[in-house]
């Protein structure tokens, strides 16, 4: 890899100086949220670091190549949206077609119980529950060993039981 000297640290710095308030205009253009204009141009500048020595001699070759940088940045940015909009969609095309697990008293008795526990019961609880990871992935992801996962869990459960008989019996008498 070639080292940044201190003549490419000047061009580079050089070329983003003079462009940078053109990229930012051009990108503020093209986003429908202002503010993410900062953050694309954040990325080209960033890129434009990491290809130092792509930086082409002439002034007017840097700026065409700093744009270029800065469309193939708008362009991730664009896929980036689609895919979290269509993501969002079949979500909620998937919520609303799921029936919910439990009537609402009982989700919520669940719910407060579960937010009841230690820190460290509930998220391994909610890893596994909620979440569907299995005991020994859970543990991996806590960085815990599997069999301090599995006694915690059992623990936690006990006092989820608990807690959950007396609401629960309150629910089925009403």
């Amino acid at each position: 890899m070639h080292a940044v000297t201190p003549r490419d640290r000047a061009a580079v710095r050089d070329a983003l100086r003079s462009t940078s308030p053109d990229l930012l205009a051009y990108l503020e253009r093209r986003v429908s949220v202002r503010e993410d204009a900062a953050d694309l141009l954040g990325e080209v500048l960033l890129q434009a670091w990491r290809r130092h020595t792509s930086l082409p001699a002439e002034p007017t070759r840097q700026r065409m190549w700093l744009f270029t940088i800065a469309a193939h940045v708008l362009a991730n940015h664009r896929r980036s949206i689609r895919r979290r909009t269509s993501l969002a969609e079949r979500l909620r095309a998937e919520v609303a077609t799921t029936p919910p697990a439990s009537d609402p008293a009982e989700r919520h008795a669940v719910r407060d119980a579960v937010l009841r526990l230690h820190d460290a019961q509930r998220e391994l609880v909610m890893l596994i529950h909620w979440d569907g990871f299995t005991i020994v992935e859970a543990a991996e992801l806590l960085g815990l060993n599997a069999s301090t996962a599995r006694s915690r869990y059992a623990a936690a459960r006990e006092t989820l039981k608990r807690a959950l008989e007396e609401p629960l019996r309150q629910a089925a008498e009403a």
